[in-house]
């Protein structure tokens, strides 16, 4: 074990530490449908800033969960998909998702008044 090494005492708190914010389980869930440039992603979350972007997707990558595919071409190109161990975390992605959404209907009545349809969003 490393030194300095960080001390959980249950299991979901590393879990919550790798998709800890809003965004991170966000990108992740996007990259499900395949390979994704950065402006994608962008177009699919305009309320995210590039800088928190490039910084979720940087994390994201140092934890293993996303890998970064560099094309050696001119202009440069870069996407993003989810790397073999980071389908592990579809599952519990899809259970919070799922939760939020009974949550939703519970506060509101009927989440479609609160959540927009994966059609509103602009790609």
């Amino acid at each position: 074990m490393k030194e300095n090494t960080k001390k959980y005492t249950i299991g979901i708190e590393a879990t919550l530490e790798v998709i800890r914010g809003k965004w991170k389980g966000i990108i992740v869930y996007h990259l499900t449908t395949g390979r994704k440039r950065t402006y994608e992603l962008r177009k699919l979350m305009p309320s995210l800033t590039q800088k928190v972007l490039t910084q979720q997707l940087r994390e994201l990558e140092k934890d293993g969960i996303i890998i970064r595919i560099i094309y050696n071409q001119i202009p440069p190109k870069v996407e993003y998909e989810i790397s073999d161990y980071g389908w592990g975390l579809i599952n519990i992605l899809d259970s919070v998702c799922l939760w939020g959404e009974e949550h939703l209907d519970k506060v509101y009545g009927d989440k479609t008044l609160v959540l927009k349809a994966q059609s509103d969003v602009n790609f």
